[in-house]
């Protein structure tokens, strides 16, 4: 065979080529299942049901289908993409992701700005409502039971710089108000070292009530989970704790503590089943249902949740809290607080069983695991848009993709795209490891490497090669 170099292969390109011979790639598998599943359920016509009264009957420049946009954004989760430039610059980039939104080889992928504008264009209630799409479709996999539910929150990094804040009262920047306090104080003419000695000396430096964002009013000041402080967001999640399913997500300010969100998002949680019950009564009146039809019975929370008030509510809304107590000096004072004292030792009880136990052990991995998929490999932990209501549009798309993962994993073994590689990796070693046991059954192999997996070799002799197999990221 001739070595062929490349000069040999630079040539001038045809200006006109036949469609037919553009060049193709196979789809990828995930992908092609995913479009697979959404269009059996019927998701195109459903965001185009609900979406045509914000497109233009006849005039305007040519849209992006509600489909293509949605689809969009679900790649973003499942590539781990956090900004729509790059989720843009993906789309173009990739055959196999033309073919899952359905952009043939002679047009052209949507830009950024493109999405952008479709994102801002349909309100926060419609993407609202392709979450609760996606909701249903696990109800019906019997994938959400909603009679146990756990909520906690993390902390979203917003796309405003600490440096940018300014005076709610003044619209001082943070230097000029520094600058006026050492001329209060007798300096004239302060130093960089000047002002930041004055500003060690300070109590209260970073105060919400005083400082706001120019770039993102909704951002506040908070402490990230690894000790920065920066302008953030609060995103909380209420989990299924029989599934793993999010059966809730608000964006609410990260300057709100974990008391005062807590009704909001419960409360959504409780909407969103009670639609599903609903859905199930209308859709299948003769079949045992698969969502619980008494709504929420249970609440699983961290410490950070626990008040007297909290537990007394939850209590009214006829829901059994689990919700561990911080420890406290002395003895609580209850005078007056008859039915409060009773709601927090009611709890107490429950939060010491074992069955209280076991729900708060389950609360500590399925909720993390959620924020762990949604904002680390994700890719949203920090948000490339401002405004509460265009971050909420993104998320409630991120995390029904999560909810699509449940389902995929279902049926492929696997809930992203790199989760399906690795699992395709292992199942080829794992073959291999199989083959090599079965022909060397009195090998000697190191302990700790590979799963337990004891195959019977010949006669009484077992092949022990497949133990504690190698670790790998699953990504999903």
């Amino acid at each position: 065979m001739a070595m062929g170099t490349r000069e040999q292969r630079t040539r001038q390109e045809d200006m006109w080529i036949a469609h037919t011979e553009l060049a193709t790639a196979p789809g990828h598998p995930f992908y092609q299942r995913l479009n697979e599943l959404l269009e059996a359920e019927g998701f195109d016509e459903f965001v185009e049901e609900r979406c045509g009264k914000f497109y233009a009957a006849k005039y305007g420049r040519p849209s992006l289908t509600p489909g293509i946009y949605f689809r969009s954004l679900l790649i973003g989760y499942f590539e781990g993409i956090d900004s729509e430039r790059g989720i843009a610059w993906r789309l173009a980039d990739s055959l196999a992701l033309r073919r899952f939104v359905g952009i043939a080889l002679d047009e052209y992928t949507p830009d950024h700005s493109t999405i952008s504008r479709t994102r801002r264009l349909i309100d926060v209630d419609t993407h609202g409502e392709v979450f609760a799409w996606v909701l249903g479709l696990l109800a019906d996999r019997g994938l959400l039971q909603g009679k146990r539910v756990a909520i906690d929150a993390t902390t979203l990094e917003a796309n405003a710089a600490m440096r940018s804040i300014v005076r709610r009262d003044t619209g001082d920047s943070y230097e000029e108000f520094l600058r006026g306090l050492a001329k209060a104080s007798g300096i004239e003419m302060p130093t960089r070292e000047d002002l930041a000695r004055l500003d060690r000396k300070r109590k209260r430096r970073m105060s919400n009530e005083d400082w706001r964002s120019p770039a993102d009013p909704d951002a506040r000041i908070a402490k990230m989970k690894d000790g920065r402080t920066h302008l953030a967001h609060k995103a909380e999640h209420a989990v299924d704790l029989d599934t793993g399913a999010v059966v809730a997500v608000t964006l609410q300010g990260a300057d709100q503590g974990d008391t005062t969100t807590l009704d909001e998002t419960l409360s959504q949680a409780g909407m969103a089943v009670a639609e599903l019950v609903g859905r199930e009564a209308k859709l299948r009146p003769q079949d045992e249902p698969k969502v619980n039809v008494k709504g929420i019975e249970e609440l699983v929370t961290d410490k950070g949740y626990h008040s007297g008030a909290v537990v007394e509510r939850v209590k009214s809304y006829e829901v059994r809290s689990y919700i561990p107590e911080k420890q406290q000096q002395g003895r609580r004072n209850w005078q007056g607080k008859a039915e409060e004292q009773q709601a927090v030792y009611q709890n107490r009880r429950r939060v010491r069983g074992s069955y209280g136990k076991n729900l708060l052990r389950r609360r500590g991995e399925l909720v993390e695991r959620s924020f762990a998929h949604c904002y680390e490999t994700g890719g949203m932990r920090r948000t490339h848009l401002r405004g509460q209501p265009n971050i909420l549009k993104r998320q409630l798309i991120h995390v029904g993709a999560f909810n699509l993962s449940l389902i995929l994993r279902q049926l492929l073994g696997a809930g992203t795209p790199r989760e399906w590689r690795n699992c395709g990796g292992m199942l080829i070693l794992r073959l291999f490891l199989l083959l090599t046991c079965w022909h060397e059954p009195n090998s000697a192999v190191e302990s700790g490497s590979l799963t337990a997996l004891d195959t019977r070799c010949s006669g009484k002799t077992r092949c022990r090669s497949l133990r504690n197999s190698a670790p790998y990221t699953t990504g999903c």
